[in-house]
């Protein structure tokens, strides 16, 4: 049992960032609260083609995030057992320029501790029958596959049962400074109506592609660009294993099997706006001519779906596709950065990586309190999904 904390501490922002941010103070012993404009798992948490990275798509260049993927893929199928479908996937050239980057992926790979597996054509197709025909060749790496609202609601159960205080609905409208310090933040109850102000000790920004526009309600700045990127389910699971194209990153490049559907993804631009996420057809089309150059059944697959989600990606200026930026994460301490105290933002990564990110960010504010209380999460195994809402029924 951890011991309790009188500090308190004010999470902004519901998603995959937040709830295990939340799950980890929590299990900690401090006192949290968090609060999300919208449901839990609105914004970008909820809304990805639910691929557990193994790393793999980022070795060759982006080696962090490749490390960071792969150690915590492994921790997350260890404490949140039954939640994904651990099909593995293929990495598969379709064409001699495409065979160019075989032994660089199998080198980043080994290099990041990323397990993978050379395959020949024949024994790819033997294992996925859909595949083009004209493959080349094609690596097997531990990917996964996930519900993405399953996987955040397991930690947030889990920090509600450990007594945190989870508020969807309820707006963050500025941040309340006395002395060069945020003391707490205005809210804005979307369903009683009802405003006020909320005091804390601490306050974190794990708004996602938000973040941004939180830290300007205190002066603050985070460099962090939204990156939206466009994604396609079709009916049919032309897929058992998460495909995806032996090059580097580019649109339309992953198929992901899931449960009846195939989710081929994505696009990739930048925007000020996350909230201003258009789904241009052309993008649409693309996800069907190039996922077609991996399988070349979905090319006449109904469509079940398209929609755009906005990735948070540390870094600014002179982005131009969201693809020159990093897919690792970052804590801000605004004391530091800004001259603002007790506020502190963690951004960028990716859901694979939210423990890890929550264990930084938790350890800074930990450290910022003057709290001794290590982290438990890597080996502390979460509530299921469906305890989210029976916990809260019978709260």
């Amino acid at each position: 049992m951890s011991t309790r904390h009188d500090a308190h501490v004010l999470i902004i922002g519901g998603g995959a960032t937040g709830g295990g941010l939340a799950h980890d103070l929590a299990l900690r012993g401090l006192r949290v609260t968090l609060v999300e404009r919208g449901e839990v798992t609105s914004g970008t948490s909820g809304r990805h083609h639910g691929l557990l990275h193994s790393g793999a798509r980022y070795a060759v260049g982006d080696r962090e995030a490749g490390v960071e993927c792969i150690r915590e893929s492994t921790i997350l199928k260890r404490i949140a057992p039954g939640t994904f479908e651990c099909n593995d996937g293929l990495f598969v050239a379709v064409c001699e320029e495409d065979l160019e980057y075989l032994d660089p992926l199998v080198d980043a790979c080994t290099e990041a501790g990323i397990p993978v597996q050379r395959l020949s054509a024949a024994q790819a197709l033997r294992l996925e029958p859909n595949l083009n025909p004209e493959l080349k060749a094609a690596v097997r790496v531990p990917d996964a596959t996930v519900d993405p609202m399953r996987l955040i609601l397991r930690f947030l159960a889990t920090a509600r049962h450990n007594g945190a205080d989870i508020r969807p609905y309820m707006e963050v409208t500025g941040l309340v400074r006395h002395n060069g310090r945020v003391t707490g933040a205005a809210l804005r109850d979307h369903v009683t109506g009802k405003t006020g102000e909320f005091n804390a000790d601490l306050v974190v920004n794990a708004a996602g592609p938000w973040s941004g526009q939180v830290a300007a309600m205190g002066g603050a700045t985070v460099p962090m660009t939204p990156s939206p990127g466009v994604l396609l389910a079709v009916r049919g699971r032309f897929c058992n294993m998460v495909i995806n194209r032996m090059h580097k990153s580019a649109d339309g490049d992953i198929v992901v099997p899931q449960r009846g559907l195939s989710i081929v993804g994505t696009s990739s631009w930048v925007v000020e706006d996350p909230d201003e996420l258009p789904v241009p057809e052309d993008h649409v089309e693309r996800m069907y001519t190039e996922g077609t150059k991996l399988i070349p059944a979905l090319r006449h697959a109904p469509r079940r779906a398209a929609w755009s989600a906005a990735r948070p990606l540390v870094g600014s200026g002179g982005a131009a596709t969201g693809r020159e930026l990093s897919r690792t994460f970052q804590t801000f301490d605004h004391a530091a950065r800004d001259g603002l105290e007790g506020f502190v933002t963690i951004t960028g990564g990716k859901s694979t990586t939210l423990r890890g990110m929550a264990e930084v960010c938790a350890d800074l504010v930990c450290r910022k309190l003057g709290i001794d209380a290590p982290c438990r999460t890597r080996e502390h195994v979460l509530l299921p999904h469906t305890a989210y809402y029976s916990e809260a029924a019978a709260a």
